[in-house]
């Protein structure tokens, strides 16, 4: 038996939360299974529960991102939370960023395969993009690091008064906590814990919002920003 041979049947919540983009999140679901167990992507014990564990837990994330902004998702892995939130949410531009080749060659054939036209995967790390891509409205996560660590590659990559929407487990209340230091010393100006997915997952998807003032990441991220994005441009000749 093949691994995609175990993915469930899509449960209902999937038809009314992908909508008319049902049928590509099955196609995700089937090349996750496949192609994602294959590759490392995800593991095998995971098959049986990516609808709700992975999914849905991602798409649910969309009742928190603001309408027609930019979005990063950093450190996509195999398109989570990205690529649902892409399904679901059509009126935005989101960035898959993701530093492991193999990942983006799997992320490159998925956005190419569904038809995300409002999807680009990049290569690299958020401190190595820092200054080359245009800053975002929002920053996204899942399982990527610790809140702090988390916080010191994403929230430089924000617009002013952008926030990072976090996906975490049942820690996350404590993770705030320990997290609030750095995350002052970054910016933050306001945080909460949010549970989303009402109706749609059980348990709640739970997702730390990190929101910034005018100046995201602090002095010395705006430093190296402005630096970063001066040696980007291309020189001019002298006449």
């Amino acid at each position: 038996m093949t691994e995609a041979a175990e993915l469930p049947p899509a449960p209902e919540q999937a038809r009314e939360v992908f909508g008319d983009r049902f049928d590509d999140a099955v196609r995700y679901a089937e090349l996750l299974a496949d192609a994602g167990v294959q590759r490392g992507l995800i593991g095998p014990r995971e098959v049986p529960r990516l609808w709700e564990r992975h999914l849905l837990n991602c798409a649910v994330l969309s009742e928190v991102v603001p309408e027609g902004v930019t979005v990063c998702d950093v450190g996509s892995g195999a398109g989570l939370p990205g690529i649902p939130l892409a399904l679901v949410r059509g009126d935005l531009k989101i960035t898959l960023l993701e530093p492991l080749l193999r990942r983006t060659n799997f992320l490159t054939e998925v956005v190419e395969l569904l038809g995300l036209d409002h999807v680009t995967v990049v290569r690299g790390r958020a401190e190595e993009v820092l200054g080359k891509l245009p800053p975002v409205h929002v920053v996204t996560a899942r399982a990527v690091a610790p809140l702090d660590r988390l916080a010191t590659w994403g929230i430089p990559l924000l617009r002013p008064y952008g926030e990072m929407l976090a996906l975490k487990g049942d820690t996350a209340e404590e993770e705030l906590k320990a997290a609030a230091a750095a995350l002052s010393k970054l910016g933050a100006v306001e945080t909460d814990v949010l549970q989303v997915g009402e109706g749609v997952v059980d348990p709640l998807s739970t997702v730390v919002q990190v929101k910034v003032g005018e100046s995201p990441g602090g002095v010395r991220f705006a430093a190296k920003r402005a630096k970063a994005a001066r040696s980007a441009r291309p020189s001019r000749r002298r006449r």
